[in-house]
């Protein structure tokens, strides 16, 4: 610092020799502010860090060129820097100390660590993250912050995943996260094809709204929902953050979790459980080429229960999940094949008689409330598909509410759901075969083409795609 010398130019020097012979390092860092500090990346060697009277810098080759590290950071003396060692996201922060307005901190600087990689690569590049830690955040309840209050904002969690894209790419862009057995548990796509996202566009949001004012979607003021997220195909650097959660079923639109509500960054409640702790895969699809990434999740560590206690919350947490998520696949095949058959009858005077029927009492219209019984003469009511997914996946989330193992009144729960799952699973199979056989039969006598089963596909619920991208809570574990 040479500043009391009344030189205002930065001055930083570098040995390799225990001090026997000095080289400047300046190149890139702006003139007209001294320098205060400069460190050494402590796991990746040739990664510096230095902080001026105005900003932080940071050098990928040892010194030899520099860039700026500010965003949004205003214009202020760093004094000091810091690189520490964050026992949550198992990462490392940047703490840049400054002169009248306190502590910044750069969470997780895995990218940094990686950058050189990144910007060598040909067409995509993926980073490995670090491991992600599966915690319980406290949430304000029951009355959330509004936004004029003043608040600090805490770092993302959940599992940071980077990725760097060297030019635009035309086709799709996914990340995909895999269990240890290659199963896909969660999807994110460039593919989108949603509803307005009221954190970027109120005015579209607001024209929706407007047009049907008593949707769910219309029952939250727009500073509460975050920004929902997407896959960004620009070049460049980019990220997303998994919740460490399954892929969302989604099966209520509007509202926002009041347990975790913060301004700006509330999602929707949670529609699936947790990924258990252990070992994933992060799968990025690019440009026709696909690049992996190991990633660690790993349970609270405060967490005591023990290990056979856990393993059965998950195992019957999952069972619930996947009951619900095929019933509800199941409800939306039923009824895109129930308006297959009503434009049969529209066209080719075709009689849907008792399979419409029995189509309509599996899978009853949205508008009508997806009841949860189809009342029948002559018999007992019916669950319907959706009310049996609904009944499973509350089955599954009820335990996901802690770390501990089943209670009796879950498992007797999950029992209930089990039933309603399989018996409305068995009377949509008996439909979605015997009887479309039988109508298609009605079809074929009237020269007409038979029609074919639509694929299985989650319907549309809370605004996401059939990919299951929804608004989430960057600040949700």
């Amino acid at each position: 610092n040479t500043m009391r010398i009344d030189d205002m130019n930065p001055h930083l020097w570098r040995t390799h020799d225990g001090g026997k012979t000095w080289t400047e390092i300046d190149n890139g860092i702006a003139p007209g502010a001294v320098t205060n500090s400069i460190r050494e990346d402590p796991r990746k060697k040739g990664l510096l860090y230095a902080s001026t009277e105005t900003q932080v810098w940071v050098s990928f080759d040892d010194g030899d060129n520099w860039q700026s590290l500010r965003l949004d950071m205003p214009a202020v003396s760093v004094r000091d820097l810091q690189i520490k060692d964050d026992n949550i996201c198992m990462c490392s922060d940047l703490i840049a100390g400054t002169h009248g307005r306190g502590f910044y901190i750069l969470d997780d600087v895995t990218p940094l660590r990686q950058a050189a990689e990144a910007r060598s690569a040909k067409g995509a590049y993926l980073f490995k993250p670090e491991t992600a830690t599966r915690i319980r955040l406290a949430g304000n309840d029951p009355t959330p912050w509004p936004p004029e209050v003043p608040a600090g904002e805490n770092p993302p969690n959940g599992a940071i995943i980077d990725y760097y894209l060297s030019s635009n790419v035309s086709g799709p862009v996914t990340i995909d996260i895999l269990d240890a057995g290659g199963k896909v548990v969660r999807t994110y796509t460039s593919e989108l094809g949603r509803d307005p996202d009221p954190a970027t566009d109120p005015a579209a949001y607001n024209k929706v709204c407007n047009a049907n004012p008593n949707s769910p979607d219309c029952s939250v003021p727009l500073y509460w929902p975050s920004r929902i997220k997407s896959m960004p195909t620009s070049a460049g650097m980019h990220r997303i953050s998994w919740n460490m959660r399954y892929q969302p079923l989604a099966t209520e639109r509007g509202g926002v979790d009041a347990t975790g509500a913060v301004p700006k960054r509330s999602s929707p409640p949670p529609s699936s459980p947790w990924a258990a702790p252990g070992q994933y895969t992060v799968r990025l699809t690019a440009g026709g080429k696909s690049y992996t990434q190991p990633l660690t999740v790993r349970l609270d560590p405060r967490v005591k229960t023990s290990p056979a206690a856990l393993a059965e919350n998950t195992r019957l947490s999952l069972e619930m999940y996947e009951m619900a998520r095929n019933a509800r696949m199941a409800y939306g095949q039923a009824h895109e094949l129930a308006v297959m058959v009503a434009q049969a009858e529209k066209d080719h005077g075709v009689a849907g008689g008792a399979f419409k029927a029995g189509i309509d009492s599996v899978a009853p219209s949205e508008a009508r409330g997806g009841r949860r019984f189809f009342g029948g003469r002559g018999g007992p009511p019916a669950v319907t598909l959706n009310a049996a997914s609904s009944a499973a996946l509350s089955a599954s989330l009820a335990m996901q509410a802690a770390e501990i193992a089943p209670t009796a009144a879950q498992i007797a729960a999950c029992a209930r759901a089990r039933v309603e799952v399989q018996a409305a699973m068995a009377r949509w199979d008996a439909l979605k075969t015997a009887g479309l056989s039988s109508f298609n039969a009605t079809l074929k006598t009237k020269g007409q083409p038979a029609l074919t089963l639509p694929p299985l596909r989650l319907p549309p619920a809370i605004p996401s795609d059939a990919n299951g991208n929804v608004n989430e809570h960057e600040n949700e574990g």
